[in-house]
């Protein structure tokens, strides 16, 4: 089975995860557009059976635009934000998919909050 590993950007805080992720997801919502600088977040979800986390993390919560909470959790050292625990789906954990720095990593399978993606922004999904 694959393990994948995730890494803020001074690698004091990492995930590991056994297996393919659930479900891989882009988000256009303007909370992740501020969380990340950039214009979308995206998610590879997986089962929290098979995740180990190894480091010092802070956390931030904050209701998603869907009205349940989500807690981020950072690096300490650096500030990358490595996953994040969704309300909405309490045996997920979401990882974030840059933090893999793998470029072979799948495609999102769905984008959501599509109402606030970037005019200029062309997708496959």
């Amino acid at each position: 089975m694959k393990t994948r590993d995730a890494t803020c950007a001074c690698g004091q805080l990492s995930v590991r995860c056994v297996g393919d992720p659930s479900s891989i997801s882009l988000c256009h919502c303007l909370q992740c557009q501020k969380r990340t600088g950039s214009a979308f977040g995206l998610a590879a979800f997986f089962e929290r059976g098979v995740i180990t986390v190894e480091g010092k993390a802070s956390d931030f919560a904050r209701p998603s635009e869907s009205g349940f909470e989500v807690v981020f959790h950072f690096c300490e050292t650096c500030g990358s934000t490595v996953y994040w625990e969704p309300e909405r789906k309490r045996e997920f954990i979401a990882v974030a998919v840059g933090c893999f720095a793998e470029p072979g990593f799948p495609m999102p399978s769905k984008s959501v909050f599509k109402e606030h993606q970037h005019p200029w922004i062309s997708l496959p999904i």
